[in-house]
């Protein structure tokens, strides 16, 4: 049965938990508004427990936690650990329809932008999930202003195109009009590699430029222009709510966290890919030389990169290629 944390060493901060048998199975994984309270509740008298819980605690050797900003960051990260491992204690977040991406049909010869859900299909660039639906279909809808991608269905681009007459999208710029060839294929490419970067994770342009419209609209009391812009703010920082977002920029990165005593020390490196948190590995390490800190980090960077080298540091504008995952490291 796994042993009770201290309550100390929990974060009363928000979260998602997992609970690990011997062999390290995740059998488990949850969220919470505050950890510390919400594993306290699996240590209560076991007669008091509903059965499955109770069975939980009984199977489980181990709990671990990774604590997030906030309660969405914590949903998010919850429904990739379970995507990953597929937990068997679980019932909830397993089927995938219950959460909303953004596809970009990119094997298209005129790709095409859409809120969907479901599995990601070949051929189709997927970003998200997204906790918002309406919030993401609201972003979309304002991001087409600035990089005008099609986002009808494959039946309307092909009517219209044999009608030779744009939708009425191409006529209150949401659209570059390709049915109907007003835009050129380089340039139609050129706005979704720039919508699909946006998505990926360079959403500061566009926000600093709502602010900078709504505070002129404010300075010219255009009220209600510049509540509707707050509104399209606020939008785009609900959809584009990530899992674990951990650096202001899109950079790639490992962090590494010592925890030692006399006789034995442990590793944890985060992988962070795109200011994201994507992977994770813990080194247990057995103290049998002197070392001080400065030698057994030194010790453990040679472990994990004498063959690969540390990970490329991307530029600001965030294009840099991550190296993918080695085999023996956790994705999150």
């Amino acid at each position: 049965m796994v042993e009770r944390p201290p309550p100390a060493s929990i974060p009363d901060a928000p979260g998602s938990y997992q609970f690990l048998d011997a062999d390290g199975r995740v059998l488990y994984v949850g969220k919470a508004k505050s950890l510390r309270q919400r594993l306290a509740s699996y240590f209560a008298d076991p007669a008091t427990l509903a059965p499955r819980t109770a069975q939980l605690v009984a199977q489980a050797a181990r709990v671990e936690w990774i604590q997030v900003a906030n309660e969405t960051e914590a949903l998010l990260l919850e429904y990739s650990l379970i995507k990953r491992h597929r937990p068997r204690f679980n019932v909830r977040l397993v089927d995938d329809k219950s959460y909303p991406w953004l596809a970009v049909t990119v094997s298209d010869p005129w790709p095409r932008a859409a809120v969907v859900r479901g599995r990601r299909r070949s051929g189709t660039a997927a970003f998200g999930p997204f906790t918002h639906a309406k919030a993401a279909r609201e972003t979309l809808d304002l991001v087409v202003r600035s990089f005008p991608v099609r986002t009808c269905s494959d039946g309307k681009f092909r009517r219209h195109q044999a009608m030779g007459r744009p939708c009425l999208l191409f006529h209150i710029e949401r659209c570059s009009g390709p049915c109907v060839g007003a835009v050129d294929p380089a340039t139609y490419r050129g706005y979704v590699e720039d919508l699909m970067a946006f998505f990926a994770g360079d959403t500061e342009a566009l926000a600093t430029r709502l602010r900078q419209e709504m505070a002129e609209a404010a300075e010219q009391l255009a009220f209600e222009r510049a509540a509707r812009l707050r509104d399209q703010l606020a939008s785009l920082e609900l959809a584009t709510a990530r899992q674990e977002v951990v650096l202001d920029r899109p950079e790639d990165l490992d962090v590494l966290g010592l925890a030692e005593d006399p006789l034995q020390a442990a590793v944890c490196v985060l992988r962070v890919r795109r200011g994201r948190l994507v992977g994770r590995r813990v080194l247990l390490v057995d103290r049998a030389e002197e070392l001080d800190q400065a030698g057994l980090l030194g010790r453990v960077l040679e472990e994990l990169y004498a063959d690969a080298g540390p990970p490329e540091r991307s530029h600001p504008g965030g294009s840099g290629r991550a190296r993918p995952a080695p085999a023996d490291w956790e994705l999150v």
